[in-house]
């Protein structure tokens, strides 16, 4: 389906709230404070989208904004030209290469299908909130899942593709591979369940502006990423880091060890059967407005406008 702005007036805008909520929303654990706008860098405060004064993109929460989550500006050595986007599945990072060794930093989320493409490949198309229909091998593999959902979302706030989409291709032939949004900023630097690669919404906002059809991304191998980046280590929050830097990886494990970090299988777990309510309770028209709605199927989603699978 084609995005339009009256579908964000379907009562998927009352959804979209949902996902407004998601992004102030204590992580299971965390203290409940109140989140200050002043705390919220400026790049990724709430912003009206340029297409449509009415549309309100949350402010990400500073909890979300760690060292490697944030975009940053970086000094490059790669060997891409100016203008390339590269994306790192392994190290969970994406650099815009700006001007020569010099590179924007952003962090990244990475599904399954992630990491089934390495190579280059160029942007053909580019969404404004894209819509999303999941295939008939995703229902058939998670059909309590995506059966109620056969019939696709539009494009909106509530949807997983988020903001905007960036489609990759070799040639003329569509890799299947997506650069694009997300409803659930708690997702980025980690690995979840199925799709390609989330950014935050303002990121790819950003990057949809900066970039052409034609722009080259280069995927980075495992190979690769080993010899650019060094070897990572993925901690008990879901997060990366170098195998480097010791101090983060011992504060890891001594949170774990005392009980401050829940089992990140469990956590998923709980939020694929919320997001089976959800997904049932948007079949049927209702507003699944219990905590952790709509906004939970974020982790369990594809997010290739239902190209991919499980």
């Amino acid at each position: 389906m084609p995005f339009s702005f009256s579908n964000l007036r379907r009562p998927a805008l009352m959804l979209l709230a949902l996902a407004a909520l998601a992004g102030c929303a204590a992580e299971p654990g965390a203290p409940t404070a109140r989140i200050s706008s002043a705390s919220v860098p400026p790049e990724y405060q709430a912003r009206q989208d340029e297409l449509d004064p009415t549309v309100v993109v949350p402010a990400v929460s500073p909890r979300y904004l760690n060292e490697r989550n944030r975009r940053r500006w970086v000094n490059y050595d790669g060997p891409e030209a100016v203008g390339t986007i590269v994306i790192d599945p392994y190290a969970r990072v994406a650099y815009h290469v700006k001007a020569p060794g010099r590179a924007m930093r952003m962090g990244i989320a990475v599904g399954k299908e992630g990491k089934g493409f390495a190579g280059t490949a160029v942007i053909r198309r580019k969404e404004v909130f894209p819509s999303w229909t999941p295939t008939a091998n995703m229902i058939r593999t998670d059909p309590d899942l995506y059966g109620p959902l056969r019939d696709g979302l539009p494009g909106g706030l509530d949807n997983p593709l988020g903001a905007r989409a960036l489609y990759l291709y070799k040639g003329n032939r569509d890799t299947y591979y997506r650069l694009h949004g997300t409803m659930d900023p708690s997702s980025i630097g980690k690995a979840t369940s199925a799709g390609c690669i989330r950014f935050f919404n303002q990121d790819i906002m950003d990057m949809y502006d900066e970039t052409d059809t034609g722009t080259v991304v280069k995927v980075r191998s495992e190979a690769e990423s080993l010899a650019m980046e060094g070897p990572m280590v993925e901690l008990h929050s879901g997060y990366v880091v170098p195998a480097s830097d010791v101090a983060a990886i011992d504060a890891d494990q001594r949170a774990w060890e005392s009980g401050q970090i829940e089992d990140y299988a469990q956590v998923e777990a709980e939020s694929h059967e919320r997001a089976v309510a959800a997904a049932n309770a948007q079949a049927s028209g209702q507003l699944y407005s219990t905590a952790g709605g709509l906004e939970t199927m974020q982790p369990t989603y594809v997010n290739s406008n239902g190209i991919y699978s499980n």
